[in-house]
């Protein structure tokens, strides 16, 4: 029987994607919108109450956008991210993430 032949890529080959610097955090998060994503899985709806609950005690005037507004991050409705963060003036992020 003849074995395969497999031709083999170096792992520390040329990286193919540019390295972007991330956004700076912001310092305070009072009077800013937050964006509430989620995958629809684990237990979002009631992490999220916790995340809000807390944020608000802490940061005057945060608002929230809820995760429903957004849809399931891991679906085709994540195509349209960009343009409802900034339909929603989106300062920043929480992602939920599954499993």
């Amino acid at each position: 029987m003849v074995q395969p032949v497999y031709e083999v890529m170096w792992p520390l080959g040329r990286s193919v994607y540019e390295i972007i610097p991330l956004a700076s955090r912001s310092a305070d998060l009072s009077g800013k919108t937050i964006c509430e994503l989620w995958d629809w899985l684990f237990k979002g709806d009631q992490i999220f109450s916790i995340v809000r609950d807390v944020l608000s005690k802490r940061y005057p005037g945060i608002r929230f956008v809820d995760y429903s507004v957004f849809g399931n991050t891991h679906s085709s409705a994540a195509a349209a991210l960009p343009d409802l963060l900034r339909k929603h003036g989106c300062d920043a992020v929480v992602s939920g993430i599954g499993h």
